[in-house]
Formats: structure tokens, C-alpha cells, sequence
């Protein structure tokens, strides 16, 4: 179970209310263990979740832990949300970070703040609205603008570990601003092994590729998040004059069963789905069959991204 937005909490996955005593707590955990066991015919993904509910909450001490964080009381007065706007790495870098412009996340939170207002209603109180117990009843759509800004912040944090010879824009507008309603990119990343477009996302559960695109029971048969990348990043690549290297989906860690997948070209363009553990590691040697930039290219490649960025 991770921490997002989207995911469900002990108490969904255990199939009860949060109000339960514990000997019924206790009841639905011995169920679900034996509706999703795999010699039973249930999912191995279900029964591993099964598990990790229950070690949140089966214990009085543990349950009463996460109520205060996660469940359906707030904490206590003048703790931080948990879904609030995640703070910088506290760990002593041993590298000056990457230049970096723009605010990850930035444009996500405003529009679910936006429509958190909406939901709430004119004139209605809304002291926090990153308070978890309020977060968990708001619509899907809602809860993914928050769990795309978290997805967006978090990779910024990594990339910023990637050391002075890379530079980063983030919610770099490919919309209006640049002459086509095209949306925007979440990160790019210039550096020696090449010029990325990311997107960052978080669907709240496992996804898989096929035929190049990414699908899963939590993405909507409509969309296709490789192909807008691509298409949001060919909008920039012209009004900047230059070629992207690589294209990454930035997810994660546990949504997928491979740590990386490439997704072959698309539009030319070397793609590849990435959990966010390994994106550092990956954007350092290069994605396989990504065209390296050096030397003066390097710098030619900046200076037309400076003058062109904007920001969403």
C-alpha cells in the first residue's frame, strides 16, 4: 500500500468502516486472508495488500498511528497533513544540485485546490484541505490532481540529486503559450546523456505496457499517456528547434513489475516507463539508444530551451 492519494485505505482494503471494533477488525482480516489467498484463487498483489492493512492497523497502538496520519479522524493541532506540500530533501548533498527553474507540482495543486473549493461548496469551510480523512472522500478525478502534484515534487527531489552538469524545467507549458493547446510537460532534463521529456504520474495502482502504451485498471481506456508525452514534447522540440533524446514516464516504485521497460520509439524518440527509484541511475548512463549531447551542443541545446521555456 502505498502513500497516495489514490490509494485505498487499511480499512477499504480490509472491506470495513473505520469505526469497527477490534474483534471485527480482526474477523475481516481472517476473511480477505482466505478470499485472496492464491491457493484459493485470489491475487497474489491482494493477499501481499491484505497483509500490509493489516500490520497498520491490526494492532491498538499501530490502528491508533495510523487514524492520527491517515484514518478517519485529523491529527492532532498543528501537525502537517500528510498529502500537504512535500519539503525538500533534508539529506547533506555531497554534489552542488542540478539548475533547475520552474514548480514542480506548482500547477496540479492549484487546480486541486480549484476544485477542492468547488466540491466543498461556496461559502463552505475548508480549513485543510489536505487533511487525509477529507482527502480519501473527495472524487477520483480530484484525488488524482493531488497525487500528480505529490508524483511531480517527488521527482524533482530525485532529479535534483543529479548534480550541476544537468539542468531542469519543471510544468514547462506546451499549451497556449507556444501556439497549440497541447498541455504541458512535467520535467525536462538536459545533461550529457541526452535531452528528456518526463512526465511524472502516479495511478494509484500496477500498470503494464502494451504495444508501447502504458495500460492499467486505473487508466481510462482513453487515455494514452506515452503519446501525449510525445506529442507535448514534439510541440516544444519545434518552437525551441531542438530533438529530444528520450521520453520517460516517471511512476512510483511497486506499480510495475520491471524497475524500468523500454517502449521502443515513439515518434522516433526512445521511450521507457521507469520507477522512480532508478530514474537517477537511468538519466546518468543514458537510455539505450538515446543520443548523447557534449561539448558545445550541450550548450547551444540550453540556450535555445532558456529562451523558450515557459512556465504553466
Amino acid at each position: 500500500m502505498s502513500d497516495s492519494p489514490l490509494s485505498a485505505s487499511a480499512y477499504e482494503v480490509l472491506g470495513v468502516a473505520s469505526s469497527v471494533s477490534t474483534e471485527e477488525l480482526r474477523r475481516a482480516y481472517r476473511q480477505k486472508l482466505r478470499d485472496t489467498h492464491p491457493d484459493t484463487g485470489g491475487a497474489a498483489r491482494h493477499f501481499h495488500e491484505v497483509q500490509q492493512a493489516w500490520e497498520l492497523v491490526g494492532t491498538p497502538a499501530a490502528r491508533a498511528l495510523y487514524d492520527r496520519r491517515y484514518g478517519a479522524s485529523s491529527g492532532p493541532a498543528g501537525s502537517p497533513s500528510s498529502f500537504a506540500a512535500r519539503p525538500g530533501s533534508q539529506r547533506r548533498q555531497s554534489r552542488p544540485p542540478s539548475r533547475s527553474s520552474g514548480h514542480p507540482g506548482g500547477w496540479y495543486r492549484e487546480q486541486y485546490l480549484n476544485h477542492m473549493r468547488e466540491w466543498v461548496g461556496r461559502g463552505a469551510s475548508l480549513d485543510d484541505p489536505y487533511d487525509p480523512a477529507l482527502v480519501r472522500t473527495v472524487p477520483r478525478e480530484i484525488r488524482h490532481l493531488l497525487a500528480s502534484a505529490i508524483a511531480e515534487e517527488d521527482t524533482a527531489r530525485t532529479l535534483s540529486t543529479l548534480g550541476i552538469a544537468f539542468t531542469l524545467w519543471h510544468d514547462v507549458a506546451t499549451g497556449t503559450a507556444l501556439g497549440a493547446d497541447a498541455g504541458k510537460l512535467d520535467h525536462i532534463v538536459l545533461g550529457p546523456t541526452g535531452l528528456y521529456a518526463l512526465l511524472s504520474e502516479d495511478w494509484g495502482a500496477p500498470v503494464r505496457v502494451k504495444r508501447g502504451e502504458i495500460i492499467g485498471e486505473s487508466i481510462d481506456a482513453a487515455e494514452k499517456p506515452v503519446n501525449a508525452l510525445s506529442l507535448r514534447a514534439k510541440t516544444l522540440a519545434r518552437a525551441a528547434g531542438v530533438r529530444f533524446s528520450g521520453l520517460l514516464v516517471v511512476i512510483p516504485d511497486g506499480q510495475s513489475d520491471e524497475s524500468v521497460v523500454e517502449l521502443g520509439r515513439v515518434r522516433g524518440v526512445r521511450a521507457a516507463l521507469v520507477q522512480r527509484s532508478q530514474l537517477g541511475q537511468l538519466l546518468r548512463a543514458g537510455v539505450n539508444g538515446a543520443a548523447p549531447i557534449g561539448g558545445n551542443e550541450l550548450f547551444d541545446v540550453r540556450t535555445r530551451l532558456q529562451s523558450t521555456v515557459r512556465f504553466v
